[in-house]
Formats: C-alpha cells, structure tokens, sequence
C-alpha cells in the first residue's frame, strides 16, 4: 500500500497559503515549532543567506509537489 500526503498551510515568511509535502518542505522552527516556507520566500531568502555566509536554503524534489511522487 502506497500513501501520499499533502497539506496547506500559511508561509512564516509571507503568511501565503500554499501546498506542500509535509515531509520534504523547507521550514523554520518558532517557539519548537516547525512552520513551512514557501518557495517565493526561499528565492528571496537564499541571496541575502549567500551574502552573509549562510548556508542555502534547499528546495528538496517533491516539497511543493501537487502530484504524488
């Protein structure tokens, strides 16, 4: 038996609703809390990270999927 999971929820970056793959979406944690992050935000994030020296933000295959995988 095969499963695929979506869910929607708010970006913590742009409060956006958007789908996603729970499970491969690129996320932060607030107060313990993983909170998704869309993919505009990740674009807009990522030059501002390589500026400073961080680590880019990964875009797993499948994160924002509507199709299961």
């Amino acid at each position: 038996m095969t499963g695929y999971m979506i869910a929607m929820g708010a970006c913590i970056g742009c409060r956006a609703v958007f789908s996603f793959n729970p499970h491969l979406v690129p996320s932060m944690r607030v107060n313990g809390v993983r909170e998704p992050i869309c993919a505009t935000c990740v674009a807009i994030a990522n030059p501002k990270r390589k500026a400073n020296g961080l680590p880019l933000i990964d875009i797993l295959p499948g994160a924002y999927d509507e199709e299961p995988i």
